[in-house]
């Protein structure tokens, strides 16, 4: 149902004609990552905390579901929006607020991308912390709504370890101002920390206080070809041993994801690579280039030597490892099979090659059809698995789901790594989340949003 010509008259007048989006326009904006994303009755574009305040405070009283959105890079369904809601954008509050280099902190929207986070950060030699694919498109907002991980999180945390304090308006228009910018901070209970990973449901925030990190140094790239998971395992695990340089990113592939790059792409000088079972993509920083290039070779040499490692290009200049990084993040492999399943994991490192060798089993034995193609990054055991066959599987989620994220719990691993539940998730939470996870999450959300309009049907079991 279509929200009526006086509610609209309503909001727009707290936001200002200029900063509403109607069905019409909608149509013509580009929604994002899905094509649900402007569904809704109406985009707001607020520019303050108090114009969130009021939006929220009109929505609960007239019962108006509102979906937060960022800069809608998300994977699993967490700002589809549908007939009768409105889209909620934190697109506007783009400001860097304050930036302290001496304790490292920073203050910052919700609207601030990661990548304009990152550019201030490195003119004091500093960086978020956090970096992954999206960073010119996601939101600082968004990634904490959805506890976003990449590339760094086995050395700095998923986004949950960043935020320092945040503010948040509550589904009625209070402001919960907790913007603290010390990392000891024990003031009761935590309540804004709820609202990290809960994906708008609980609350909209609109500002973050994040912590920062010192930069990285020049960094050496590598291109690793490995027989299975166990060696790319062990290769992990020498790397971070390592005393000479510090590993910036170890990300591994399976051999069929890297072909399918290297085809689209007609990367030739990658095609011997690629045929291995694994690539892993390496990179050590150090204090100057020639120091990490150094401690990269005396990584790989004796892993060469010994037959851990089949073979290693090491990145020559800034182009061949930009180059890399696209074999790392093309999704080539959905272009040549297009309509293939996508599931976001975490397993333990050391029962990750046996997990995998299992999972391949599964699929075997359920229908010999369906491929395995893995990416993820290595050192904190997230792997991205997409199922696919020669044919469209979409309607099958559900049916392959439990072939892969079952018994993950058993082995001290997840089925929800770090791009959320969303709608894609949310029958794998009901089905894995436990009784008492669940009763208590339905009773933070009545608590949190007693009319249920915040990101309404997302993450929370029904």
């Amino acid at each position: 149902m279509r929200l009526p010509a006086d509610q609209i008259e309503a909001l727009t007048r707290i936001v200002g004609p200029a900063y509403v989006r109607d069905t019409r326009e909608l149509a013509s904006l580009d929604p994002g990552i899905d094509p649900h994303n402007f569904h809704a009755d109406l985009l707001l574009q607020p520019a303050s905390t108090a114009e969130v305040a009021a939006v929220l405070a009109y929505c609960h009283a007239q019962r108006i579901p509102v979906v937060p959105q960022g800069g809608r890079t998300g994977l699993s369904g967490g700002a589809a929006t549908r007939a009768g809601q409105i889209a909620l954008s934190l697109g506007r509050f783009d400001r860097i607020e304050s930036f302290d280099a001496l304790s490292r902190t920073a203050v910052v929207g919700a609207g601030v991308t990661l990548g304009a986070l990152a550019a201030r950060a490195a003119l004091d030699g500093l960086s978020p912390g956090i970096d992954l694919g999206a960073r010119d498109s996601a939101t600082l907002g968004g990634m904490v709504s959805t506890n976003a991980g990449g590339v760094a999180a086995f050395r700095h945390g998923t986004m949950r370890e960043r935020v320092l304090g945040l503010e948040a308006v509550l589904a009625d228009g209070r402001v919960l101002a907790e913007l603290g910018q010390v990392r000891k901070r024990n003031e009761g209970l935590a309540v804004e920390r709820l609202l990290i990973g809960a994906e708008g449901t609980l609350g909209v925030i609109t500002r973050l206080a994040l912590a920062l990190v010192p930069a990285d140094g020049p960094v050496a790239t590598a291109l690793v070809a490995l027989a299975d998971l166990v060696a790319a395992a062990t290769l992990c695990d020498r790397a971070q041993a390592t005393g000479a340089a510090t590993p910036t990113a170890i990300e591994v592939m399976s051999g069929n994801h890297a072909a399918a790059v290297c085809r689209a792409l007609a990367l030739t000088d990658f095609a011997t690579l690629a045929a291995a079972p694994y690539l892993v993509l390496l990179e050590l920083a150090a204090a100057d280039a020639a120091g990490a290039e150094a401690a990269l070779i005396e990584l790989l040499g004796p892993a060469v030597e010994s037959g851990l490692v089949l073979d290693a290009v090491v990145a020559q200049n800034e182009a061949q490892r930009h180059t890399m990084w696209r074999v790392r993040e093309d999704w080539a492999i959905d272009r040549e099979r297009p309509g293939g399943l996508w599931y976001d994991i975490s397993v333990p490192l050391s029962v990750l090659p046996d997990y995998v060798l299992e999972l391949e089993q599964r699929l075997a034995a359920h229908d010999p059809a369906l491929g395995l193609v893995l990416i993820g990054h290595l050192a904190d055991g997230n792997l991205h698995v997409t199922v696919n066959a020669t044919q469209p599987i979409t309607d099958r989620y559900e049916e392959i789901a439990p072939l892969v994220t079952d018994g993950l719990a058993g082995v001290g691993g997840s089925f929800s790594a770090e791009h959320g539940i969303g709608l894609e998730k949310k029958a794998t939470l009901a089905r894995l989340g436990g009784a008492p996870k669940q009763a208590l999450m339905r009773g933070l959300k009545a608590l949190y949003d007693p009319r249920g309009i915040l990101n309404p049907g997302k993450v929370i079991p029904d």
